[in-house]
């Protein structure tokens, strides 16, 4: 059944007549009454009936009517649900981001997004760098902020490079340092991320590089975890520097790492299947013209 027929129905049946239905819509009137008749031999039975020169509801046609009304009732909801998501101006944006991201980076992007676009809204969910393409692919998120993605599912742009630390406790005999090789901390307990994470396999990778294999005796599903470890005295960690700016215990030292290729690259992520909607595009190009201006906070 077509929409347009269904509204015509609603209409005839609250009273207008085919010919002000025909002018409204700017089609013929025989138009309109073929269409009426194809409806109700897709109903099956009579909807309305001529009294003088008005058409009236049956009995068929008064209880289809309550399903009538209430289907486009809820279609012109739907409807102007999808306007106000698309309108750029008002939309909503859904963002995901690792959680290391979310004491700087993303205050800092929904902030300065807002100075432009006070009306947008967004939907901010944390997810881990192992489950980025997941939530694009299915929909869930139109944007995130993630390390450096290959995945052909998915489109990647750099915003930045943040440094990896070495985190000690403020009581261990490297924290005094102003730097440090990695190679110095081969003999010590290490709390990581689950082995799925981005994060824990560039930090073995790091780890081979300097020569030793990290004794991880500690695992965590996310990085406020493994700096709460490392604050406790536990182990030591290798973790990205913009924690430092988070809340988490004073007691944790970051150190400079010498080791080459101790970074790890930020970018924006989208779907590559599926084009963004119109606040969604807003807000990445807002984002991918901060990088490029070097208006992203700097994670030390």
């Amino acid at each position: 059944m077509e929409t347009a027929v269904l509204r015509w129905f609603q209409q005839v049946a609250d009273g207008m007549t085919v010919t002000e239905v025909a002018d409204l819509d700017m089609v013929s009137q025989p138009g309109v009454s073929r269409a009426l008749a194809r409806l109700e031999k897709e109903v099956g039975a009579p909807l309305l009936h001529r009294s003088g020169r008005t058409l009236r509801m049956t009995r068929a046609g008064a209880a289809f009517k309550r399903h009538v009304d209430a289907l486009l009732h809820e279609l012109d909801d739907g409807l102007a649900a999808v306007d106000q998501l698309v309108d750029p101006s008002t939309g909503t944006v859904a963002l995901a981001f690792q959680p290391s991201f979310g004491s700087l980076l993303v205050p800092d992007l929904v902030r300065s997004f807002h100075d432009v676009r006070p009306g947008v809204g967004f939907e901010l969910a944390q997810v881990r760098s192992e489950g980025v393409v997941a939530v694009l692919e299915s929909g869930a998120a139109d944007l995130a902020l993630a390390g450096r993605l290959t995945d052909a599912a998915v489109t990647w742009r750099r915003l930045l490079t943040e440094p990896l630390r070495l985190a000690v406790h403020e009581g261990h005999p490297l924290a005094g340092r102003a730097g440090v090789a990695l190679a110095e901390a081969a003999s010590e307990p290490f709390a990581a991320l689950r082995p799925a994470s981005l994060l824990r396999r560039q930090s073995e990778e790091l780890c081979q590089r300097a020569g030793f294999r990290p004794r991880v005796v500690l695992e965590a599903d996310e990085l406020p975890t493994v700096h709460g470890l490392v604050a406790a005295g536990l182990a030591v960690a290798v973790l990205p520097a913009g924690l430092a700016a988070g809340p988490g215990p004073s007691s944790v030292r970051l150190l400079p790492l010498e080791d080459p290729g101790a970074t790890r690259e930020v970018g924006l992520a989208w779907s590559a299947e599926r084009r963004l909607l119109p606040s969604a595009q807003a807000f990445a190009d807002h984002v991918l013209h901060r990088a490029a201006a070097g208006e992203l906070p700097v994670l030390r």
